[in-house]
Protein backbone atom coordinates (compact mmCIF):
# COMPACT_ATOMS: atom_id res chain seq x y z
CA UNK A 1 0.00 0.00 0.00
CA UNK A 2 2.87 2.40 0.88
CA UNK A 3 4.65 2.01 -2.54
CA UNK A 4 0.67 2.40 -4.54
CA UNK A 5 0.44 5.98 -2.15
CA UNK A 6 3.76 6.81 -3.22
CA UNK A 7 3.03 6.13 -7.13
CA UNK A 8 -0.04 8.22 -6.83
CA UNK A 9 1.07 11.24 -5.08
CA UNK A 10 4.47 11.47 -7.26
CA UNK A 11 3.00 13.13 -9.95
CA UNK A 12 0.85 15.42 -7.63
CA UNK A 13 1.83 18.77 -7.58
CA UNK A 14 2.54 18.32 -3.36
CA UNK A 15 -0.51 19.74 -1.14
CA UNK A 16 -2.90 19.85 -4.10
CA UNK A 17 -6.47 19.92 -3.88
CA UNK A 18 -6.21 16.00 -5.15
CA UNK A 19 -3.93 15.26 -2.25
CA UNK A 20 -6.91 15.97 0.17
CA UNK A 21 -9.37 14.31 -1.70
CA UNK A 22 -7.04 11.23 -1.55
CA UNK A 23 -6.84 10.78 1.80
CA UNK A 24 -10.18 11.78 2.60
CA UNK A 25 -11.48 8.47 0.49
CA UNK A 26 -8.72 6.43 2.62
CA UNK A 27 -10.22 7.93 5.99
CA UNK A 28 -13.86 7.52 4.81
CA UNK A 29 -12.86 3.61 3.90
CA UNK A 30 -11.44 3.04 7.21
CA UNK A 31 -14.52 4.75 8.69
CA UNK A 32 -16.47 2.32 6.85
CA UNK A 33 -13.97 -0.85 7.80
CA UNK A 34 -14.33 -0.06 11.34
CA UNK A 35 -18.22 0.16 11.46
CA UNK A 36 -18.26 -3.15 9.32
CA UNK A 37 -15.58 -5.53 11.18
CA UNK A 38 -16.54 -3.70 14.87
CA UNK A 39 -20.24 -3.43 14.72
CA UNK A 40 -21.61 -5.44 11.69
CA UNK A 41 -19.30 -8.52 11.93
CA UNK A 42 -20.71 -9.16 15.74
CA UNK A 43 -24.13 -10.29 13.72
CA UNK A 44 -22.14 -12.07 11.04
CA UNK A 45 -20.81 -14.74 13.45
CA UNK A 46 -22.79 -14.37 16.40
CA UNK A 47 -24.46 -17.45 18.18
CA UNK A 48 -27.20 -17.08 20.10
CA UNK A 49 -26.65 -17.81 24.15
CA UNK A 50 -28.54 -20.83 25.76
CA UNK A 51 -31.13 -18.62 27.84
CA UNK A 52 -33.90 -20.74 30.29
CA UNK A 53 -37.28 -20.46 28.88
CA UNK A 54 -39.40 -18.97 31.23
CA UNK A 55 -43.34 -19.64 32.00
CA UNK A 56 -44.13 -15.61 33.44
CA UNK A 57 -47.44 -14.69 32.39
CA UNK A 58 -46.92 -12.60 28.96
CA UNK A 59 -49.43 -9.73 27.67
CA UNK A 60 -49.26 -9.76 24.04
CA UNK A 61 -50.56 -6.43 22.62
CA UNK A 62 -51.83 -5.56 19.05
CA UNK A 63 -52.66 -2.05 17.83
CA UNK A 64 -55.80 -2.66 14.63
CA UNK A 65 -57.04 0.37 12.44
CA UNK A 66 -59.26 -1.22 9.97
CA UNK A 67 -57.48 -4.36 10.22
CA UNK A 68 -60.41 -6.80 9.32
CA UNK A 69 -58.32 -9.17 6.88
CA UNK A 70 -55.17 -9.41 8.46
CA UNK A 71 -56.28 -10.26 12.06
CA UNK A 72 -58.60 -12.76 10.51
CA UNK A 73 -55.53 -14.21 9.03
CA UNK A 74 -52.83 -13.82 11.85
CA UNK A 75 -54.61 -13.48 14.54
CA UNK A 76 -55.38 -16.87 15.15
CA UNK A 77 -51.68 -17.61 14.34
CA UNK A 78 -50.70 -15.30 17.74
CA UNK A 79 -53.32 -16.95 19.93
CA UNK A 80 -52.19 -20.66 18.95
CA UNK A 81 -48.76 -20.00 20.60
CA UNK A 82 -47.34 -22.67 22.67
CA UNK A 83 -46.87 -21.08 25.92
CA UNK A 84 -48.41 -21.98 28.99
CA UNK A 85 -49.83 -18.64 30.72
CA UNK A 86 -50.55 -15.15 28.08
CA UNK A 87 -53.42 -12.84 27.09
CA UNK A 88 -53.37 -11.11 23.34
CA UNK A 89 -54.80 -7.94 23.77
CA UNK A 90 -55.88 -6.19 20.79
CA UNK A 91 -56.85 -2.38 20.80
CA UNK A 92 -59.55 -1.62 18.20
CA UNK A 93 -58.63 1.84 17.14
CA UNK A 94 -61.66 3.79 15.63
CA UNK A 95 -61.42 1.12 12.83
CA UNK A 96 -64.51 1.88 10.44
CA UNK A 97 -64.51 -1.10 8.98
CA UNK A 98 -65.65 -4.88 10.31
CA UNK A 99 -62.45 -4.95 12.89
CA UNK A 100 -65.08 -4.78 16.02
CA UNK A 101 -67.48 -8.02 14.58
CA UNK A 102 -64.02 -9.86 14.05
CA UNK A 103 -62.51 -9.33 17.23
CA UNK A 104 -65.95 -10.15 19.07
CA UNK A 105 -66.20 -13.78 17.39
CA UNK A 106 -62.94 -14.62 18.20
CA UNK A 107 -63.51 -13.67 21.89
CA UNK A 108 -66.37 -15.76 21.72
CA UNK A 109 -63.64 -18.87 21.29
CA UNK A 110 -60.76 -17.53 22.99
CA UNK A 111 -60.88 -16.68 26.84
CA UNK A 112 -57.67 -15.02 26.77
CA UNK A 113 -58.37 -12.57 23.95
CA UNK A 114 -59.15 -9.11 25.28
CA UNK A 115 -60.34 -6.06 23.28
CA UNK A 116 -59.72 -2.93 24.28
CA UNK A 117 -61.97 0.28 22.49
CA UNK A 118 -60.11 3.59 21.80
CA UNK A 119 -63.00 6.04 22.61
CA UNK A 120 -64.50 8.20 19.81
CA UNK A 121 -63.06 11.45 20.83
CA UNK A 122 -60.84 13.58 17.67
CA UNK A 123 -58.36 14.58 20.13
CA UNK A 124 -56.90 11.38 20.10
CA UNK A 125 -57.57 10.09 16.46
CA UNK A 126 -54.86 8.67 14.49
CA UNK A 127 -52.41 8.77 17.40
CA UNK A 128 -51.14 5.04 17.79
CA UNK A 129 -49.64 5.75 20.84
CA UNK A 130 -52.13 6.70 22.76
CA UNK A 131 -53.99 3.58 21.71
CA UNK A 132 -50.83 1.41 22.57
CA UNK A 133 -50.93 3.42 25.99
CA UNK A 134 -54.38 1.95 26.94
CA UNK A 135 -53.22 -1.80 25.80
CA UNK A 136 -50.52 -1.64 28.25
CA UNK A 137 -52.43 -0.32 31.11
CA UNK A 138 -54.88 -3.24 30.14
CA UNK A 139 -52.40 -5.66 30.24
CA UNK A 140 -52.58 -7.65 33.60
CA UNK A 141 -49.09 -9.16 33.28
CA UNK A 142 -45.50 -7.62 34.02
CA UNK A 143 -43.98 -8.46 30.64
CA UNK A 144 -45.68 -7.09 27.09
CA UNK A 145 -44.90 -8.54 24.05
CA UNK A 146 -45.66 -6.30 20.80
CA UNK A 147 -46.60 -6.75 17.26
CA UNK A 148 -48.93 -4.66 14.37
CA UNK A 149 -52.18 -6.74 13.13
CA UNK A 150 -50.23 -7.35 10.01
CA UNK A 151 -47.28 -9.50 11.23
CA UNK A 152 -47.16 -13.26 12.05
CA UNK A 153 -44.53 -15.01 14.17
CA UNK A 154 -42.86 -17.60 12.21
CA UNK A 155 -43.15 -20.43 14.77
CA UNK A 156 -45.31 -21.47 17.61
CA UNK A 157 -42.37 -20.53 20.03
CA UNK A 158 -42.75 -16.42 19.54
CA UNK A 159 -43.77 -15.74 23.31
CA UNK A 160 -41.34 -18.26 24.38
CA UNK A 161 -38.04 -16.93 22.64
CA UNK A 162 -39.05 -13.48 22.63
CA UNK A 163 -39.79 -12.98 26.64
CA UNK A 164 -36.61 -15.48 27.84
CA UNK A 165 -34.88 -12.98 29.66
CA UNK A 166 -31.27 -13.68 30.69
CA UNK A 167 -31.82 -12.21 34.29
CA UNK A 168 -33.81 -9.90 36.27
CA UNK A 169 -31.78 -6.29 35.12
CA UNK A 170 -32.97 -7.45 31.16
CA UNK A 171 -35.88 -5.77 30.93
CA UNK A 172 -36.08 -5.58 27.08
CA UNK A 173 -35.92 -7.61 24.51
CA UNK A 174 -34.93 -6.42 20.95
CA UNK A 175 -36.39 -8.48 17.83
CA UNK A 176 -36.30 -9.03 14.43
CA UNK A 177 -39.49 -8.01 12.06
CA UNK A 178 -39.34 -9.08 8.40
CA UNK A 179 -41.24 -8.45 5.53
CA UNK A 180 -43.22 -10.84 3.33
CA UNK A 181 -41.12 -11.73 0.66
CA UNK A 182 -43.07 -10.43 -3.35
CA UNK A 183 -42.24 -11.09 -6.92
CA UNK A 184 -41.85 -7.00 -7.41
CA UNK A 185 -38.76 -4.21 -7.18
CA UNK A 186 -40.82 -2.56 -4.30
CA UNK A 187 -40.70 -5.26 -2.69
CA UNK A 188 -36.85 -5.94 -2.34
CA UNK A 189 -35.93 -2.46 -1.82
CA UNK A 190 -38.40 -2.86 1.24
CA UNK A 191 -36.33 -5.92 2.72
CA UNK A 192 -33.21 -5.02 2.15
CA UNK A 193 -33.70 -1.38 3.84
CA UNK A 194 -35.16 -3.71 6.81
CA UNK A 195 -32.16 -5.73 6.43
CA UNK A 196 -29.71 -3.13 6.46
CA UNK A 197 -31.65 -1.66 9.34
CA UNK A 198 -31.71 -4.88 11.31
CA UNK A 199 -28.20 -5.11 10.86
CA UNK A 200 -27.52 -1.67 12.75
CA UNK A 201 -29.47 -2.20 15.51
CA UNK A 202 -28.98 -5.36 16.69
CA UNK A 203 -25.24 -5.23 16.45
CA UNK A 204 -24.97 -1.71 18.05
CA UNK A 205 -26.94 -2.85 20.89
CA UNK A 206 -24.79 -6.30 21.12
CA UNK A 207 -22.07 -3.53 20.86
CA UNK A 208 -23.88 -1.88 24.67
CA UNK A 209 -25.24 0.94 21.94
CA UNK A 210 -28.77 0.08 22.02
CA UNK A 211 -30.66 2.61 19.92
CA UNK A 212 -33.77 1.56 18.66
CA UNK A 213 -36.45 -1.20 18.41
CA UNK A 214 -38.54 -2.05 15.66
CA UNK A 215 -43.03 -2.45 17.35
CA UNK A 216 -43.22 -5.18 15.09
CA UNK A 217 -41.36 -7.45 17.38
CA UNK A 218 -40.57 -5.41 20.85
CA UNK A 219 -40.57 -7.19 24.21
CA UNK A 220 -40.49 -5.01 27.46
CA UNK A 221 -41.52 -5.15 31.58
CA UNK A 222 -44.69 -2.98 32.26
CA UNK A 223 -42.48 -0.92 34.67
CA UNK A 224 -39.87 0.21 32.06
CA UNK A 225 -43.30 1.92 30.45
CA UNK A 226 -44.78 3.65 33.87
CA UNK A 227 -41.46 4.60 34.77
CA UNK A 228 -40.46 6.95 31.72
CA UNK A 229 -44.12 8.02 31.92
CA UNK A 230 -44.63 5.95 28.57
CA UNK A 231 -44.37 8.09 25.58
CA UNK A 232 -44.78 11.80 27.38
CA UNK A 233 -41.45 13.56 26.23
CA UNK A 234 -42.23 12.00 22.53
CA UNK A 235 -46.64 12.10 22.56
CA UNK A 236 -46.22 14.84 19.95
CA UNK A 237 -44.53 13.01 17.23
CA UNK A 238 -46.27 10.78 15.16
CA UNK A 239 -43.81 7.94 14.76
CA UNK A 240 -41.63 6.64 17.52
CA UNK A 241 -43.50 4.31 19.54
CA UNK A 242 -41.18 1.59 18.94
CA UNK A 243 -37.77 3.42 18.24
CA UNK A 244 -37.83 6.54 20.33
CA UNK A 245 -39.35 4.81 23.08
CA UNK A 246 -36.26 2.26 22.84
CA UNK A 247 -34.09 5.24 22.59
CA UNK A 248 -35.07 6.90 25.63
CA UNK A 249 -34.87 3.71 27.89
CA UNK A 250 -32.95 1.31 26.88
CA UNK A 251 -28.92 0.77 28.21
CA UNK A 252 -26.56 -2.08 28.05
CA UNK A 253 -27.93 -2.82 31.32
CA UNK A 254 -30.90 -3.54 30.90
CA UNK A 255 -31.57 -4.82 26.81
CA UNK A 256 -30.89 -7.88 25.16
CA UNK A 257 -31.38 -9.05 21.55
CA UNK A 258 -33.10 -11.99 20.56
CA UNK A 259 -31.96 -12.92 16.76
CA UNK A 260 -32.92 -16.75 17.00
CA UNK A 261 -35.30 -17.28 13.71
CA UNK A 262 -37.92 -19.01 15.32
CA UNK A 263 -38.54 -15.44 17.08
CA UNK A 264 -38.95 -13.11 14.10
CA UNK A 265 -41.93 -12.00 13.07
CA UNK A 266 -43.37 -11.20 8.98
CA UNK A 267 -45.10 -8.50 8.10
CA UNK A 268 -47.21 -7.69 5.14
CA UNK A 269 -44.81 -4.68 3.19
CA UNK A 270 -46.95 -2.02 1.17
CA UNK A 271 -47.41 -2.65 -2.42
CA UNK A 272 -47.09 0.81 -3.73
CA UNK A 273 -44.73 3.82 -3.55
CA UNK A 274 -46.88 6.12 -2.89
CA UNK A 275 -47.35 4.15 0.69
CA UNK A 276 -43.92 3.06 1.28
CA UNK A 277 -42.85 6.63 0.61
CA UNK A 278 -45.25 8.07 3.66
CA UNK A 279 -44.00 5.01 5.81
CA UNK A 280 -40.46 6.18 5.49
CA UNK A 281 -41.09 9.86 5.82
CA UNK A 282 -43.06 8.72 9.36
CA UNK A 283 -39.85 6.55 10.21
CA UNK A 284 -37.30 10.09 9.20
CA UNK A 285 -39.40 12.02 11.63
CA UNK A 286 -38.16 9.79 14.71
CA UNK A 287 -34.21 9.88 13.83
CA UNK A 288 -34.11 13.50 14.22
CA UNK A 289 -35.24 13.14 17.88
CA UNK A 290 -32.82 10.17 18.74
CA UNK A 291 -29.97 11.07 21.62
CA UNK A 292 -26.98 12.96 20.24
CA UNK A 293 -24.48 10.28 20.45
CA UNK A 294 -26.97 7.84 18.57
CA UNK A 295 -26.83 10.72 15.64
CA UNK A 296 -23.08 11.22 16.15
CA UNK A 297 -22.68 7.02 15.37
CA UNK A 298 -25.51 6.87 12.61
CA UNK A 299 -24.51 10.16 11.07
CA UNK A 300 -21.04 9.45 10.62
CA UNK A 301 -21.32 5.66 9.48
CA UNK A 302 -23.83 7.23 6.50
CA UNK A 303 -21.79 10.26 5.42
CA UNK A 304 -18.56 8.74 5.55
CA UNK A 305 -20.32 5.72 3.03
CA UNK A 306 -21.76 8.82 0.93
CA UNK A 307 -18.02 10.38 1.10
CA UNK A 308 -16.42 6.87 0.06
CA UNK A 309 -18.80 6.48 -2.73
CA UNK A 310 -18.39 9.78 -4.16
CA UNK A 311 -14.93 10.13 -4.46
CA UNK A 312 -14.54 7.18 -5.63
CA UNK A 313 -16.34 7.81 -8.68
CA UNK A 314 -14.49 11.68 -8.87
CA UNK A 315 -10.95 10.47 -8.15
CA UNK A 316 -11.55 7.28 -10.19
CA UNK A 317 -11.63 9.24 -13.65
CA UNK A 318 -8.98 12.02 -12.39
CA UNK A 319 -5.97 10.16 -11.32
CA UNK A 320 -3.54 8.30 -13.92
CA UNK A 321 -2.87 5.54 -11.44
CA UNK A 322 -5.77 4.74 -10.07
CA UNK A 323 -4.88 0.80 -8.57
CA UNK A 324 -5.32 1.84 -4.37
CA UNK A 325 -8.72 3.65 -5.13
CA UNK A 326 -9.96 0.92 -7.06
CA UNK A 327 -8.08 -1.86 -4.41
CA UNK A 328 -9.73 -0.10 -1.45
CA UNK A 329 -13.24 0.63 -3.36
CA UNK A 330 -12.98 -3.39 -4.19
CA UNK A 331 -12.03 -4.47 -0.40
CA UNK A 332 -14.79 -2.46 1.31
CA UNK A 333 -17.43 -4.38 -0.43
CA UNK A 334 -16.06 -7.65 -0.16
CA UNK A 335 -15.95 -7.22 3.19
CA UNK A 336 -19.66 -5.83 2.94
CA UNK A 337 -20.96 -8.84 1.43
CA UNK A 338 -18.91 -11.31 3.45
CA UNK A 339 -20.53 -9.46 6.86
CA UNK A 340 -24.00 -9.34 5.24
CA UNK A 341 -23.86 -12.87 3.72
CA UNK A 342 -23.02 -14.23 7.28
CA UNK A 343 -25.76 -12.04 8.69
CA UNK A 344 -28.34 -13.60 6.89
CA UNK A 345 -28.31 -16.90 9.00
CA UNK A 346 -29.36 -14.55 11.37
CA UNK A 347 -31.29 -11.73 9.87
CA UNK A 348 -33.23 -13.40 6.98
CA UNK A 349 -33.51 -11.99 3.21
CA UNK A 350 -30.65 -13.74 2.00
CA UNK A 351 -31.81 -13.13 -1.80
CA UNK A 352 -31.42 -9.57 -2.20
CA UNK A 353 -28.29 -9.40 -0.70
CA UNK A 354 -26.76 -9.42 -4.07
CA UNK A 355 -28.21 -6.10 -5.06
CA UNK A 356 -26.40 -4.19 -2.46
CA UNK A 357 -24.44 -1.86 -4.29
CA UNK A 358 -27.17 -1.13 -6.26
CA UNK A 359 -30.33 -0.53 -3.52
CA UNK A 360 -27.27 1.53 -1.08
CA UNK A 361 -26.53 3.84 -3.97
CA UNK A 362 -30.24 4.13 -3.99
CA UNK A 363 -30.64 5.34 -0.52
CA UNK A 364 -27.95 7.41 -0.88
CA UNK A 365 -29.91 9.78 -3.15
CA UNK A 366 -33.37 8.96 -1.89
CA UNK A 367 -33.32 9.26 1.88
CA UNK A 368 -31.99 12.55 1.52
CA UNK A 369 -35.02 13.70 -0.58
CA UNK A 370 -37.11 12.17 2.05
CA UNK A 371 -35.42 13.88 4.76
CA UNK A 372 -35.96 17.45 3.07
CA UNK A 373 -39.51 17.05 2.61
CA UNK A 374 -40.50 16.22 6.05
CA UNK A 375 -39.91 19.58 6.60
CA UNK A 376 -42.35 20.58 4.01
CA UNK A 377 -45.37 18.32 4.33
CA UNK A 378 -45.88 17.03 8.13
CA UNK A 379 -48.16 14.01 8.97
CA UNK A 380 -51.15 13.96 11.53
CA UNK A 381 -51.67 9.68 11.44
CA UNK A 382 -50.83 6.60 11.24
CA UNK A 383 -51.89 3.83 9.38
Amino acid sequence: MQDLLKDIFSFLPPHSIWDWLIITFIFAFFIQVFYYLYFFAKIAFYKQPTVQLQTAPVSVIVCAKNERENLLEFLPIILAQDYPDFEVIVVNDNSVDDTQDVLKAFSLQNNNLKIVTVPDNDRFYGNKKFALTLGIKAAKNEIVLLTDADCKPTSKQWINLMTAYKNPQKKIILGVGNYEQQPSLLNKLIRFETFYTAIQYTSFALRKLPYMGVGRNLSYHTDVFFNNKGFASHHHIISGDDDLFVNEVANHNNTQVVLNAAAHTISKPKTTFDKWIRQKQRHFLSGTHYKLKHQLLLGTFMFSNLIFVGLFFLLVFKIPHVHLIVGLFLLKYIIQMLIFRFSTKQLGNKDVIIYTPIFELFFMFFNPILVISNFIKKRTQWN
